[in-house]
């Protein structure tokens, strides 16, 4: 069997952009990302700034240890790759190139992610965990994908935490489970 896709977000779930800035987060670090034009962040924001990034360190081994197939699905792309995974200590992963649905605004108020998801899974069963899906995109899934998928929400204020890392260790426990009665 093959293992779950895991989708994972940069800003919000693994870099808590909306905590107070005077103050890290305990176990984070603090990353300055120099942006060039075409880098924007997931929210669409773009300055000729550094971009700060706070990450926890200890977050990759925890997401390796879960079960998934690691996947990025963030507006950083591959940037991911170079940036995001070496301070997390993982290894390079493959990510959903979103190419025109990128940041675009889809009329039907499902998020601009959830369509090329979907289509990347190709009825793989998968977790996403993000800080911008709604009931829509949750709809959007269960009418057009295959099988199991899980649309986790994190709180971009706190970024992933005990409790989000047990969810999808459970969610993964119970395909395993399904898997071995079917």
């Amino acid at each position: 069997m093959n293992r779950p896709l895991l989708f994972l977000d940069v800003d919000g779930p693994l870099n808590p952009y909306a905590a107070q800035p005077a103050r890290r987060p305990d176990g984070y670090t603090t990353l300055r990302v120099p942006r060039n034009d075409a880098h924007q962040d997931d929210r669409g924001l773009s300055s000729r700034r550094p971009l700060r990034v706070r990450l926890n360190p200890e977050h990759g081994r925890t997401l390796l240890e879960l079960g998934f197939e690691l996947c990025w699905a963030t507006s950083w792309m591959d940037d991911a790759n170079r940036w995001i995974g070496p301070v997390l200590c993982l290894p390079e992963l493959p990510f959903v190139d979103f190419g025109d649905a990128l940041l675009r605004e889809r009329p039907d108020g499902v998020h601009w992610k959830t369509g090329p998801l979907v289509a990347y899974a190709g009825g793989r069963p998968f977790a996403w965990v993000d800080d911008e899906q709604s009931e829509l995109d949750q709809t959007y899934v269960t009418a057009h994908h295959q099988g199991p998928g899980l649309l986790h929400h994190v709180n971009p204020r706190i970024g992933l935490r005990e409790n989000d890392f047990r969810t999808l260790a459970d969610f993964t426990r119970s395909l395993a489970t399904t898997h071995h009665t079917q």
